[in-house]
């Protein structure tokens, strides 16, 4: 991997200096994409689990949920059925295949940025979690699910998706670059787990009792589903979408910081 640009014209080849940040991410995102798309079958569990729940949630919940007036429950459900597909979506499995090669410490030695080492990795989340968001949208207008909002709506609710997803790679990056371990990164998704559950995901909030709906009014995940729903159904609910990206930057402060740390422990201790 190239990270340095000879300087055209120089004499004997010219001398090569470093290149700029904005090429460093470029080229850890393009081989991390590559890598993606090598990799087709991984894309699978990740659609194949929401699309479950969806189908089960509408099947077993539908008309019962429905009996309180202005629900949609086809469209209350696709924002949890696209949090399932892209949360703990990440190529933090790659990372932990380059520290047991030897790869990072190779890069290490390179002038490559060590910010873009993630930075590239998260471009290449992105592209992920925007490709799976599609595909769960598209399976809502199948299921006729329809967005009051319009085409910016849409794009809003897509944006809301795929900077949840990449807010949530700083947890498994910390435990990649922390353990240099594959299996505990496969089981970092377990740490969304309760915060998935102890939400609206299945019932609107109104309808909770009890510690359930106490815990959900501090669940940073409730704010999340109830911004993505308002652009479905509830128009635009600016005080909503407010707390939704709010939920996204704070877990991304904590996350974000984390996994940069742990970048810079592991520079620091080779």
């Amino acid at each position: 991997m190239s990270v340095q640009a000879r300087v055209s014209g120089a004499p004997g080849g010219g001398m090569v200096r470093p290149v700029g940040m904005i090429t460093d991410v470029a080229t850890v995102a393009r081989r991390s994409v590559r890598s993606l798309l090598r990799e087709p079958e991984a894309l699978a569990p990740a659609l194949i689990i929401p699309t479950f729940f969806f189908v089960v949630n509408i099947g077993a919940l539908e008309s019962f949920v429905e009996q309180t007036p202005g629900i949609d429950y086809r469209a209350f459900q696709i924002p949890v059925a696209i949090i399932f597909a892209v949360t703990g979506i990440s190529r933090a499995s790659v990372l932990v295949i380059d520290i047991q090669t030897g790869y990072l410490d190779r890069m290490l030695v390179t002038p490559v940025r060590r910010a873009t080492l993630l930075l590239g990795l998260m471009v290449a989340d992105i592209v992920l979690a925007a490709a799976l968001s599609l595909v769960v949208i598209a399976m809502g207008f199948i299921a006729g699910v329809r967005f009051e909002t319009g085409l910016l709506g849409i794009l809003l609710f897509l944006a809301l998706a795929v900077t949840w997803s990449l807010a949530f790679t700083g947890f498994p990056y910390t435990v990649a670059l922390r353990t240099g371990n594959p299996a505990a990164v496969n089981s970092s998704f377990l740490i969304f787990f309760p915060f998935a559950f102890l939400t609206p995901a299945y019932l609107p909030r109104e309808l909770m009792t009890g510690w359930m709906q106490t815990v959900a009014a501090w669940n940073p995940v409730t704010y999340l589903l109830e911004g993505m729903r308002s652009l479905l159904t509830g128009g635009w609910d600016g005080a909503a979408i407010a707390k939704a990206a709010a939920a996204i930057g704070g877990l991304a402060l904590v996350t974000f910081v984390m996994a940069f740390r742990s970048l810079a422990r592991r520079v620091a201790t080779g």
